[in-house]
């Protein structure tokens, strides 16, 4: 299965977005990838629906959407309407997981699940069956830039081994702490997506650091 390489714009210029949308338009990325925070589930917030919007007359990438948030359920149909490709909620948020799961594939988009650091793989022994793609946090969420938690490497192969038996067509993808290091050892463990965000962003080339993370 071919890498990818997803930018997140959490880190991005807002004040020159569409020069990075631009950017990753050029790049080898093969997602965009948005953080949405609504700073109850996670202590920040981030932005929401104008901006995927936005982002979305000028994206030539899949949108990537990652929900941060209480009761995705509720704003699941606003954001495939704003152009997501793949909404990925939260294990932790989701008190009736296997009916947003067919909510969100009944509006013709892929069906992805996150979970936080501290929830075990096998929470997913009933859903994996379902998935598009499964979304593991190597930080804690709500800020970008954290120290890479190095317990996300067994986690990934856990991961890999139970998707194999169970949902071979199954991304894994990995958000946070990022780097070639860290990337090279996810991938060698089977994750199938990096997000990065400050270190593709605070790059002098990103184009160039999109490229080399995917060929670790």
């Amino acid at each position: 299965m071919s890498r990818i390489i997803a930018p997140s714009i959490l880190s991005a210029d807002f004040n020159n977005l569409g020069n990075d949308i631009e950017m990753i338009n050029r790049s080898e990325a093969g997602f965009i990838h948005f953080d949405v925070m609504d700073g109850v589930f996670v202590p920040n917030i981030s932005f929401g629906i104008p901006v995927i919007e936005h982002v979305n007359k000028i994206a030539r990438k899949p949108l990537d959407v990652h929900l941060m948030i209480v009761n995705p359920d509720a704003l699941i149909g606003s954001f495939v309407k704003a152009g997501a490709s793949i909404i990925t909620v939260h294990y932790e948020a989701c008190t009736h997981l296997h009916r947003t799961i067919q909510h969100i594939k009944n509006l013709g988009i892929k069906a992805s699940v996150c979970l936080n650091p501290h929830t075990p793989i096998a929470v997913l022994e009933d859903i994996i069956t379902e998935l598009d793609m499964v979304l593991l946090m190597s930080v804690n969420p709500g800020f970008g830039g954290q120290a890479f938690i190095e317990n996300t490497y067994k986690k990934v192969r856990q991961l890999k081994s139970f998707i194999e038996k169970s949902n071979p067509d199954c991304l894994i993808e990995v958000d946070g702490g990022v780097n070639y290091e860290t990337g090279k050892k996810l991938f060698d463990s089977g994750a199938d997506v990096l997000v990065a965000g400050s270190f593709i962003f605070k790059s002098n080339q990103p184009e160039e650091t999109i490229r080399n993370l995917k060929i670790l």
